[in-house]
């Protein structure tokens, strides 16, 4: 722990889908999201999940214009979500293949903490984002008990503290907005903690916000400066092309909109 090294799709895949602790910690950042972004208020918008967002998208496909999931290519990609059209895009995590400023929301769980060029994602979720768009970043807590075991995904990478990533953000124009914090229970299979997970995740949110979760979450929107010699507007007029070749064994599906 403490390199930034890129998980696997398969293990991502099964910690959240097969392991009772995955579940367990799917629902609590994803019912600490939801609470933070009403699936109400995002009706009609463009949400987009990088890293392994997946399993918080759910709610928000039933009211976003569209929901895209992407996933880095060193990471590898799964089709999402099962059973309907796929919306999961295999991507350089340099070189997002959307148009600057298409998207509404934005959400980066396993995106930043595991990737060797931060920078370079930051600058993406810059460009993609409209003006006025959101971001919610979940990153492992530094001062949380998840970030210091390497049984689950967020064991992996760098953690951060709050003013490590407020300041990483400010750097790279965003505005921090809110924080939050969930995962309050210990990363253990055990039944007790297991079925004690909602109770705990509901009392340190009301109760302690300043007690450690296992991840931070921070909602951030995008500075927008007056353009200087075409700028912003530049580079709206061209925006990036759909990347060619990359992930030729899993095909690029074509963006529908959810209408």
């Amino acid at each position: 722990s403490g390199v930034a090294m890129h998980l696997d799709v398969l293990d991502l895949r099964n910690f959240y889908y097969r392991t009772q602790l995955g579940r367990v910690a799917q629902r609590a950042v994803r019912d600490r999201l939801t609470g933070l972004w009403p699936v109400a208020a995002l009706q009609g918008q463009t949400v987009v999940g990088f890293g392994f967002a997946v399993p918080l998208l759910r709610p928000y496909l039933t009211s976003a214009r569209r929901v895209i999931g992407l996933m880095p290519g060193p990471q590898g990609v799964m089709p999402w979500p099962a059973g309907e059209p796929n919306v999961s895009v295999l991507c350089d995590e340099r070189k997002w293949p959307i148009s600057t400023g298409l998207v509404d929301r934005l959400v980066v769980m396993h995106g930043l903490e595991t990737s060797d060029t931060p920078s370079e994602i930051l600058e993406e979720c810059a460009r993609v984002l409209r003006p006025g768009g959101r971001v919610i970043f979940i990153v492992p807590n530094r001062s949380g008990i998840w970030s210091r075991g390497d049984g689950t995904p967020f064991g992996f990478g760098r953690p951060y503290s709050a003013s490590q990533i407020d300041s990483l953000l400010r750097d790279h124009g965003f505005t921090p907005e809110r924080h939050a914090s969930a995962l309050f229970s210990p990363p253990s299979e055990k039944r007790f903690w297991l079925g004690l997970s909602g109770a705990l995740e509901l009392t340190a949110r009301r109760f302690a916000p300043w007690f450690a979760g296992g991840v931070l979450m921070i909602e951030a929107s995008k500075q927008v400066h007056a353009p200087k010699n075409g700028g912003l507007g530049e580079r709206i007029r061209r925006p990036l092309r759909i990347l060619e070749g990359v992930g030729a064994k899993a095909p690029v599906p074509a963006l529908k909109s959810r209408d």
